[in-house]
């Protein structure tokens, strides 16, 4: 499958999760041409570590996204409270059925049904609504799951995944908090897993919500 021409969205519940759950397979998307835009629902600012400036995740961020070459005009960043989405449910909803309108997407990359973080699980079940008939990716964070059903692969390249360590190192705030997730073995040795998987190097894994031929 070639992303190339389509257009693609990821849905992040905090500013960090397309990176760490997909990030490679953003690189891909690029690369190959595709239109991507990126949303995420909160910059998490009641989490940042002592010593932080209010809208520091949000501009580590932006930062990152300069790292895949994407600018402003491709990102959308809101600002819920971390944890809260679960009451705002019609907001979030609104915002998704607004960057459908806008941007057409054909598939969107979302946090998996399995997710147990209330955030993720808030964006996960929101977007089966806004999204229902476009094509949906759930996208793999391991220390959220109890398990995952990781039945699609993206296949990826030694620079995407340098590019998805790249844009993890623009996060200080949680390279200070020393989040396990973070670290370099850790990312390419699940890449190399989920690669042995479909016989490549590098690969991320999803759950298939829905797929259209």
């Amino acid at each position: 499958m070639k992303f190339r021409d389509h257009n693609i969205l990821f849905l992040a519940p905090h500013t960090d999760d397309v990176e760490l759950g997909c990030g490679a397979t953003l690189a891909r998307c690029i690369d190959e041409g595709a239109n991507v835009h990126v949303a995420a629902f909160s910059t998490a600012r009641q989490s940042l570590p002592a010593g932080s400036y209010e809208n520091q995740l949000r501009d580590e961020f932006y930062s990152a996204m300069d790292v895949y070459g994407l600018g402003r005009s491709s990102l959308t960043v809101l600002d819920f409270e971390v944890r809260t989405l679960s009451y705002h449910r019609q907001e979030v909803l609104d915002a998704m059925i607004y960057l459908k309108c806008s941007l057409e997407p054909s598939m969107v990359f979302i946090p998996s049904c399995h997710d147990t973080h209330q955030d993720h699980m808030t964006v996960n079940q929101e977007s089966l609504r806004a999204f229902k008939s476009v094509n949906l990716l759930g996208y793999e964070l391991p220390w959220n799951h109890f398990e995952f059903s990781g039945n699609g692969f993206v296949a990826v390249s030694e620079g995407q995944i340098e590019r998805k360590l790249l844009a993890l190192g623009c996060y200080k705030t949680q390279l200070e908090k020393q989040r396990s997730y973070f670290d370099e073995d850790f990312i390419r040795g699940l890449a190399r897993v989920r690669g042995v998987q479909i016989g490549c190097k590098y690969a991320e894994s999803f759950e298939v919500v829905r797929m259209r031929w």
